[in-house]
């Protein structure tokens, strides 16, 4: 869910707000449940609020649609989706949540020979091949001008996270934290598979190879998967796709603080199914981010030489083109003739585009230096706090 300014086809340039004053959007992802899905959502015993009351209402209601929607592309389409088999090894883009991975998704999406999970898939996983293309236009409208984290332009046709489509499928996401946002022992194993139980695992790992077939029987391409919680599942990932090619951004520690921070906030806010305290919002997101800088680096040598590039979120930013030749170069993909010029379009964009504006304070500086202090050394960025210090005085 980083940051990302590239065109898209809906309405761009706005600052209009995603959400009501409430906090409580026309659609949020549990609109894409099954009455399965709710009743597995309901058994987790998530709080309950009157003034939440309308959109548990509207989640009932569209879970009945989409049962219906399910069962029929289930007819037409199971068999087939069962037949496919994937022919192109898929390209993983791992990085902790806003350091930069939309940015490099969308990029990485302009490519003509790839295919990517979009915002419509992601959202209704269970029904978007017999869906998509009668449904994506005509409700279109609902959806925010711009993402609520940031002022990246939305629509159905967006790469997105197959995450939220495996929260909504199976329920075995990290993404569980929108409705149980101070609970983490509802969601924390869900990170990495190795700490799921034997039939989470199994049943993660159907939903997502469903998900990768039913795309594939869509656009038999290569697909491009942007996923923040991929990062802490390198082992599973390649015993599932034994060929997969892996690019992982990393960002100022700092940046990633602030900006998950505020990701969080509009997140739950969009998502929650009961008033969010916030309570735990900083703690878990430390641990979080911990977890996931040691997972990636304890397991990223498991991936063969050649298949695996590394970069930095603000060499991408300064220089988006140099940075997508250099990937594919690192990765040895091909098409790169195709990919330049439709880079080269929205450098423009990428230029005009402004980011969120944080500012932290000393205190909170101090704070997230002293726990991520391995962080920064590991990845070469400077702690700032002398230039803090000095400013201070």
């Amino acid at each position: 869910m980083s940051a990302s300014p590239l065109k898209t086809a809906g309405p761009a340039g706005t600052s209009k707000p995603a959400v009501k004053a409430s906090g409580q959007g026309l659609i949020c992802m549990w609109h894409g449940l099954t009455m399965a899905g709710l009743w597995r959502l309901i058994k987790l015993r998530p709080g309950f609020s009157v003034a939440y009351l309308l959109r548990w209402a509207t989640i009932a209601a569209l879970s009945v649609v989409n049962s219906f929607y399910s069962a029929m592309e289930s007819l037409f389409f199971a068999r087939k989706v069962r037949n496919v088999t994937l022919q192109h090894p898929p390209i993983f883009i791992l990085g902790h949540w806003r350091s930069g991975t939309t940015m490099l998704h969308n990029l990485m999406a302009l490519d003509p020979n790839v295919t990517f999970p979009n915002l419509y898939h992601c959202v209704n996983p269970r029904h978007f091949l017999l869906t998509e293309k009668i449904l994506a236009p005509l409700t279109g409208w609902a959806l925010p001008a711009t993402r609520p984290m940031d002022n990246i332009p939305t629509g159905w046709n967006e790469p997105q996270e197959e995450d939220i489509a495996l929260a909504l499928d199976c329920g075995i996401s990290p993404y569980m934290m929108a409705a149980f946002a101070d609970r983490r022992e509802v969601y924390e194993r869900f990170f990495d598979p190795r700490d799921m139980t034997p039939k989470e695992r199994a049943a993660w790992k159907h939903s997502l190879l469903t998900l990768m077939k039913k795309l594939t029987f869509k656009k038999n391409r290569t697909i491009v998967s942007k996923n923040p919680g991929h990062t802490f599942r390198i082992p599973i990932l390649l015993e599932m796709f034994p060929d997969a090619k892996f690019v992982y951004i990393m960002r100022d520690p700092y940046a990633v603080y602030q900006s998950t921070m505020h990701l969080r906030k509009t997140m739950f806010s969009e998502n929650c199914v009961s008033p969010p305290t916030f309570a735990t919002s900083e703690a878990d997101m430390l641990y979080f981010y911990e977890k996931c800088i040691h997972t990636y680096e304890e397991t990223k040598s498991l991936i063969p030489p050649g298949r695996l590039h590394e970069l930095r979120f603000e060499d991408l930013e300064r220089d988006p083109l140099g940075e997508i030749r250099k990937t594919y170069c690192g990765l040895n993909l091909p098409g790169w003739d195709e990919v330049e010029p439709k880079v080269c379009e929205q450098l423009p964009a990428l230029k005009a585009y402004k980011k969120n504006a944080f500012r932290m304070d000393h205190e909170t500086m101090l704070r997230v230096y002293r726990r991520l202090a391995w962080v920064f050394d590991l990845y070469h960025y400077p702690s700032q706090i002398e230039n803090e210090t000095a400013a201070a005085g």
